[in-house]
């Protein structure tokens, strides 16, 4: 697209204008079994961290695994007399978990954005968020006054990008985890929202969306270097809040929960509500022509993260996902939990969903306590087999587990790390060339010992447990989502 885009149209409407739930404390979470405190996965960092040795705990790194696994998440939610109003709005901590030759080291690094260096010289939360009010002293002329950079990571050519989303992706250099500054892809898109979920294709190509606020939606097709190919705006049946999208190897799929953007104001939560009688659509867009689109209609759900979606010859499509029947969490819990409460929400569930040729749409439940899911990055819009994911949320706000699905055998493999043991996401790291053929490397905050720790499993035995966990010395709170990049050469 040549034409040039009105940021200003698009962008300004958002950024400048349920169940019974019971309230569970720490020492509460855990029916039947030794309380554990679970409030350190929400806890501060205050500085960054030098690169330095991991302890090997147990086991050994096996032969042929050697790359950096990088992982972001809010590490700062509290200044002075003031604190974030929801999980979703502490600043960005990178972190660069750093394998080879046997060993491992951990480094930490705040993503240096403009929100960070007000409020850290006011010692005040100030800015707007997704559940924090905007509060005197916020400086707010674009949405990068506000980014928080705290949610993902893409690696696009020489720089490792931090994503939050409704901003800009902030430029981050993978080897000392320093911040470039913003990512502008074109003049006219500056600050122009670029959701933390990218799909990428196996050949590099990057897609991705953003919420321009109400049915406003923007679509970025990038190369594999991170260079623009093209940016287009297209208008969305309802204002749906979308934190992820999905892609086959032909079309794009968003998934419109009727969690409505009805008032935009701040904190922008706010101004969303939950309305299950307009049930779930499905926008399906061909890559090609973004004017060639489907809609199906499925009930009522809400959502955060999905995974992964294929196109069978017959021209179904499937792909799965966390599903919950409503959004308390973003609503309720996650704010909850900066409180040091925890509010109970309904259990996210693994679910594959299916769009047909001739316009029918189903939902097949994989009987499992599900969230974060990721696959085998090389088979990225290809039919594929397997779904990795977190599990076990029986003794508090998070996970203990992992997972990975095998929708064939419809079964788990999975590993229990125990109740002190808070499970991050974990990501596949190649060994062979079949899906499933490598290992699962993750990061799990162990409650007990107050350190966070570095795991390795064989993808194809989860079960069996980790091959090899390394301990560093500080303990970090709970990331949201990371990428593993193989070492070159």
């Amino acid at each position: 697209m040549t034409a040039q885009i009105d940021r200003r149209a698009f962008i300004g409407s958002a950024l400048f204008a349920g169940a019974a739930a019971s309230i569970i404390t720490p020492d509460q979470a855990l029916a039947g079994a030794a309380p554990a405190d679970w409030t350190p996965g929400v806890a501060d960092v205050e500085a960054d961290i030098a690169e330095a040795p991991m302890t090997l705990v147990r086991g050994r790194a096996p032969s042929g695994l050697a790359g950096t696994l990088y992982r972001n998440g809010p590490a700062k939610f509290r200044r002075g007399g003031t604190a974030a109003g929801h999980w979703f709005d502490g600043d960005g901590l990178i972190r660069k978990f750093r394998l080879g030759e046997g060993k491992a080291t951990l480094a930490a690094k705040f993503v240096d954005t403009p929100k960070r260096r007000l409020e850290t010289k006011l010692d005040n939360i100030v800015m707007p968020g997704f559940g924090t009010p905007r509060r005197d002293g916020a400086i707010l002329s674009s949405p990068d006054d506000g980014n928080a950079a705290n949610t993902a990571l893409l690696m696009a050519g020489d720089d490792l990008l931090a994503l939050w989303e409704a901003g800009s992706p902030a430029r981050i250099d993978p080897e000392t985890l320093g911040t470039r500054g913003f990512k502008t892809f074109r003049d006219d898109l500056a600050h122009m929202p670029f959701l933390a979920h990218p799909r990428v294709q196996p050949d590099g190509t990057i897609w991705n969306i953003g919420s321009g606020g109400g049915t406003a939606c923007f679509i970025w097709k990038l190369n594999a270097d991170g260079s623009l190919n093209k940016a287009e705006a297209i208008k969305l049946p309802r204002p749906s809040y979308y934190h992820d999208f999905t892609a086959t190897a032909r079309h794009l799929v968003i998934v419109l929960q009727p969690w409505l953007q009805e008032v935009f104001k701040f904190p922008l939560a706010s101004g969303m509500v939950w309305r299950p009688e307009q049930g779930t659509q499905v926008l399906v867009i061909d890559k090609d022509d973004l004017s060639k689109r489907r809609l199906f209609e499925l009930p009522a759900f809400s959502f955060f993260h999905l995974g992964d979606a294929w196109e069978e010859s017959d021209g179904t499509i499937r792909f799965d996902g966390a599903l919950e029947a409503n959004p308390t969490f973003g609503q309720t819990t996650a704010s909850a939990l900066l409180r040091g409460e925890y509010v109970k929400a309904p259990t996210p569930m693994l679910t594959q969903i299916i769009l047909r040729s001739n316009g029918r749409a189903e939902m097949v439940a994989g009987k499992i306590s599900a969230e974060f899911p990721t696959t085998d990055k090389r088979f990225a819009g290809l039919s594929r087999r397997y779904t990795t994911h977190v599990t076990d949320y029986s003794s508090g706000p998070f996970a203990h587990g992992v997972s990975q699905w095998d929708w064939q055998r419809g079964r788990a493999d999975k590993y229990d790390f125990g109740h002190t043991q808070i499970v991050e996401e974990f990501l596949f790291a190649p060994r062979g060339n079949g899906e499933g053929d490598g290992w699962l490397v993750g990061t799990t905050l162990n409650l007990k010992a107050r350190a966070t720790e570095l795991h390795v499993l064989d993808a194809k035995r989860v079960s069996a447990g980790p091959l090899v966990t390394w301990r560093a010395s500080v303990p970090l709170p709970h990331t949201f989502h990371g990428i593993f990049a193989p070492k070159r050469g």
